[in-house]
């Protein structure tokens, strides 16, 4: 695959850094894509067989420009963890999530990301925070175009949280095993959502497959990727008239068994600048580190 990139250096003064996170965000969504069969089934029946690439697309692109632009603006955005946000915002909207739904400890460029995907979608992210919003988070909410999008709620989130019910995505900052609990609490759309769970250090655990409140007819699967310090990616849906499928012995039909990847560091590419002497234009060529 080959992608042309043109960029005013004045927005983005370094393209090579966006390149690499570019890159890295196109692999964390490949390795995010299972492989066994049993696996390809269940994204076929709850995710892949309503996703919009285009919404995506969109979305990830969207939360790239505005989450560099906040970067450069606020030190309090920057984040170790390129990709991940591009990340979560290309899987809600491309599943044309509706009701999505974030639980954090403040606003971050995640709740930027949600709400980009919300605009592609049409939908709406509610903003669940345990202290009031602050004036320069607002700020940056308001200059992104996405103040009519977001819902901000203050207050304890085991009680806001059973509020909503049939949330289409959900995303958990995970960062104590208090907020941990509360994703036992969401109230998931059993025809097709997605729960995920950030900030999974180590071998802290996420739902693990366990959702509340679903029939025999749904089925889940949670994964933990190699994403930023550790996310959990759970999924649910509803197959509609196909066959059940066993998870394991003919005998059983319990649901299948969380796949944990192992943590990935990743490794800087390296970019080789070529200028073209009669256009004048840059090309700016990856060299896979391996190489």
């Amino acid at each position: 695959m080959a992608i042309v990139l043109s960029v005013d250096e004045g927005t983005i003064p370094d393209p090579h850094q966006l390149c690499d996170d570019i890159v890295e965000s196109l692999k964390l969504i490949k390795d995010a894509v299972p492989s066994t069969d049993s696996e390809h089934f269940l994204i076929k029946e709850t995710v892949l067989m309503e996703w919009s690439a285009n919404s995506a697309t969109k979305a990830y692109l969207d939360t790239l420009k505005l989450c560099g632009n906040h970067k450069r603006r606020y030190d309090s955005w920057m984040t170790k963890e390129p990709g991940s946000n591009e990340f979560i915002s290309a899987l809600a909207a491309g599943m044309k999530a509706k009701l999505i739904v974030e639980v954090a400890y403040g606003v971050s460029p995640s709740t930027v990301a949600l709400a980009a995907a919300a605009r592609q979608t049409g939908g709406r992210l509610v903003c669940i925070l345990p202290e009031p919003v602050p004036a320069e988070s607002k700020k940056v909410i308001k200059d992104s175009g996405l103040k009519d999008i977001v819902d901000f709620k203050t207050g304890d989130p085991s009680k806001l949280l059973p509020n909503y019910e049939k949330i289409d995505f959900s995303l958990v900052d995970c960062k104590n095993d208090e907020y941990t609990g509360l994703l036992k609490l969401i109230d998931v759309n059993p025809r097709r959502s997605v729960v995920v769970a950030n900030n999974l250090v180590g071998e802290k655990k996420g739902l693990r497959g366990h959702v509340r409140c679903l029939n025999d007819e749904v089925v889940v699967r949670s994964t933990k990727h190699p994403i930023g310090k550790g996310m959990e990616v759970t999924m649910i849906g509803k197959p509609n008239d196909i066959e059940k499928r066993d998870w394991g012995s003919r005998e059983s039909s319990s649901p299948p068994k969380v796949r944990e990847n192992a943590m990935k560091k990743t490794i800087s590419s390296n970019w080789i600048v070529k200028v073209d002497e009669k256009s004048g234009e840059e090309h700016i060529y990856r060299v896979p580190h391996f190489i």
